[in-house]
C-alpha cells in the first residue's frame, strides 16, 4: 500500500521533472531513509509560497540591507556637498582608516550615552520583562470568555499610540501641570512634576514602556499558552496540584522558550532603547538624563552634519548589538532552548 501511495504521487511520465524513474526510485529510498527532501522537489513543492515572500524580500534588501553600504563613509572624511549625488560624494570623499573610529572612542560624551543606555536596558530587562508574563497568567486566569477578550483589548490598545501621545498623557498626570499634581494644591499641598526630574527619569521611561507595550508582549505569550495540553494541567490537579503548583510545573514551563526567544531578542536591542521616546523627553531633564546612543548619534552626529562620526558610532552600537544577539543565542542553546536560530 505504501508502495502504491508512493508512486502515484509520483508524476506519470519522467518528462515531467526530468528524472528517470530509476533517479526517482533513487531519490524515494534516500528520503525514506534519511528524511531528507531533495531541493528541487522542496522547490516545485513550494514555489507557490516562495512567490509570495518575493515582494517582502524586496523590501527588506532594499530598505534593510542596501543601507548598509552607507557604512562606508565611517571611514571616510564624507562630505555630502562634493556633488549632488550621494553615491558620488561617497566615491570622492577622502579615506581617513580607524581615525573616526578613535574620535569615537576617545569622546567622554560616547561614554556616558553608553553608561545610560546599559543602566536604561538593565532596568527595562529588570522591571518591563516580567510584566507581560505575569499579565499574560493573570488574563489567562479568567474564565469568562469575554472578560479575557475585554482585558486583553484594553491593554493592547496603547500599543497602537505614537510615542507623542504617550508623552502626553504622562505629562497630563504627573507633569507639574498634571491632574496629580493640581489637585494636590487645591487641597494645599505641594506639587510635583516628575517629567523633568533627572532622578526619577529611568523609572519614568519605563513605566512609559511598560504601559505602551506590555500588552504587546501578552498577546505573545497568550499564543503561547493557548498551545498548551490542557491534559498536563488535569493530571497535575489529579495528583494533588494547586494552582501554584500547576503554574510552575506546567505553565512557566511551556512558556520558557518564548522567554528565551524575547530575551535573546531583548539582548540584542540593548543598544536600542527608545530613539523617539527619549528624543521628546530630552530637553526636559537634560541630556545628561537622557542621553542614550541613538540620541547621541542624532545630535553630535547628524544635526552637525558630522555624518562620518555619526556612522562610526552607529557602526560600533551595531557591532555589539549583532556581539549581544550571538552571546544570548548561545546561553540559550546551553539552557537547551532553540533561541534566534538553531544550532
Amino acid at each position: 500500500m505504501t508502495t502504491l501511495d508512493t508512486q502515484t504521487a509520483e508524476p506519470a511520465t519522467p518528462a515531467a521533472t526530468g528524472r528517470t524513474p530509476r533517479g526517482r526510485r533513487r531519490d524515494r529510498r534516500r528520503s525514506r531513509t534519511t528524511g531528507h527532501v531533495p531541493l528541487g522537489r522542496r522547490l516545485r513543492r513550494d514555489r507557490t509560497l516562495l512567490l509570495m515572500t518575493v515582494p517582502a524580500l524586496v523590501l527588506v534588501v532594499v530598505f534593510n540591507y542596501v543601507p548598509i553600504l552607507g557604512n562606508v563613509v565611517a571611514f571616510q572624511d564624507y562630505d555630502p556637498y562634493v556633488s549632488a549625488n550621494g553615491v558620488t560624494a561617497m566615491l570622492e570623499s577622502p579615506w581617513v582608516g580607524l581615525a573616526q573610529f578613535e574620535r569615537v572612542f576617545s569622546d567622554p560624551g560616547f561614554w556616558h550615552a553608553v553608561e545610560n543606555t546599559l543602566v536604561l536596558f538593565l532596568l527595562q530587562l529588570v522591571l518591563f520583562f516580567p510584566v507581560p508574563i505575569a499579565l499574560a497568567l493573570l488574563v489567562n486566569s479568567l474564565l469568562r470568555p469575554r472578560l479575557r477578550a475585554f482585558v486583553q483589548a484594553v491593554l493592547y490598545l496603547p500599543h497602537f499610540f505614537s510615542w507623542v501621545l504617550v508623552v502626553t498623557v504622562f505629562q497630563q498626570i504627573l507633569g507639574g501641570a498634571g491632574i496629580i499634581a493640581q489637585t494636590l494644591r487645591q487641597h494645599g499641598h505641594e506639587g510635583f512634576d516628575l517629567m523633568t526630574d533627572p532622578a526619577v527619569f529611568k523609572f519614568l521611561v519605563t513605566a512609559e514602556g511598560v504601559w505602551k507595550d506590555a500588552g504587546w508582549g501578552v498577546i505573545v505569550f497568550l499564543a503561547a499558552l493557548a498551545a498548551v495540553n490542557q491534559d498536563l494541567y488535569e493530571a497535575a490537579a489529579m495528583d494533588g496540584a494547586g494552582r501554584g503548583r500547576r503554574m510552575w510545573h506546567v505553565t512557566l514551563p511551556a512558556l520558557r522558550p518564548v522567554i528565551a526567544l524575547l530575551l535573546v531578542l531583548r539582548v540584542g536591542d540593548a543598544l536600542t532603547v527608545g530613539f523617539e521616546q527619549l528624543l521628546l523627553q530630552r530637553d526636559a531633564v537634560g541630556p545628561g538624563a537622557a542621553e542614550v546612543l541613538d540620541t547621541f548619534v542624532w545630535w553630535t552626529g547628524l544635526r552637525s552634519q558630522d555624518f562620518s562620526y555619526a556612522a562610526a558610532a552607529g557602526l560600533v552600537k551595531g557591532v555589539v548589538g549583532l556581539v549581544l544577539v550571538l552571546s544570548a543565542n548561545k546561553t540559550a542553546h546551553l539552557m537547551g532552548e532553540q533561541g534566534v536560530y538553531r544550532k
